[in-house]
């Protein structure tokens, strides 16, 4: 691999113009201006990202949040905790669980299940 060549798919625009978003949103003129506040390559600060690359720092950006010098300011605390995440993601595997398994689950721990 050359010399400052990205390791990975190429971020998506809509990643790229989120990011610039989120970057003016802290108070820099573009990635040029964000690079060494918030430690961007000399690749990055060109717009040039890949997937991964660009989606840590939306989520560092957006989980952190920016101080008043325009770094990026670490999280006093996690804003959702293990076990919320953890519902959040059984609630997404339930929704995709057939009707008549979960009538039947929810029946056999005592629920009484009417059809709608």
């Amino acid at each position: 691999m050359a010399f400052g060549q990205q390791t990975g798919i190429p971020a998506t625009h809509r990643q790229v113009e989120e990011l610039l978003a989120l970057v003016e949103a802290a108070g820099h003129d573009g990635f040029k201006a964000a690079r060494h506040p918030l430690g961007l390559t000399q690749r990055q600060a060109a717009g040039k990202f890949s997937r991964d690359e660009a989606q840590a720092l939306i989520d560092r950006l957006m989980a952190g949040g920016v101080d008043g010098t325009g770094e990026i300011a670490e999280p006093v605390e996690e804003r959702v905790s293990a076990a919320d995440r953890k519902r959040a993601t059984l609630a997404d595997q339930l929704k995709r669980v057939p009707d008549d398994l979960l009538a039947a689950e929810l029946q056999r721990r005592g629920y009484a299940v009417i059809q709608p």
